[in-house]
């Protein structure tokens, strides 16, 4: 089978950058800006596709602390089609925009006297 899939990367500075673009590479993947690639990936539907994808990356790819992979996918989610996204390798970090909003603070503080 196959699944189309979004993958963005973020690998820092000194990353496995020369792994990664070989294996999107070998796997037809068409840039869509900074650090976002469209692939089809083929699996075996017996096995996780997120761990079968997940695998081939660690496989290929040397990934340090702090790397992220993330990819965006159609899946059927209850009998509906539904476009949902994880991190592969990493885990999400606080927003850089975080703050720069106009978002307005209504938590009110209470305390015992």
């Amino acid at each position: 089978m196959k699944k189309s899939v979004w993958l963005t990367y973020d690998l820092g500075v000194q990353g496995d950058y020369k792994s990664l673009y070989a294996w999107l590479d070998d796997h037809n993947a068409i840039e869509c800006g900074d650090s976002v690639s469209f692939f089809q990936y083929e699996y075996n539907d017996a096995k996780s596709f997120k761990e079968q994808i997940r695998e081939d990356l660690k496989n290929k790819v040397k990934f340090e602390s702090g790397n992220r992979i993330y990819i965006i996918l159609s899946e059927i989610v209850e009998g509906e089609k539904k476009i949902k996204g994880s991190f592969l390798i990493g885990k999400r970090k606080a927003s850089p925009w975080e703050g720069y909003g106009e978002k307005t603070d209504n938590t009110e503080e209470i305390g015992d006297e």
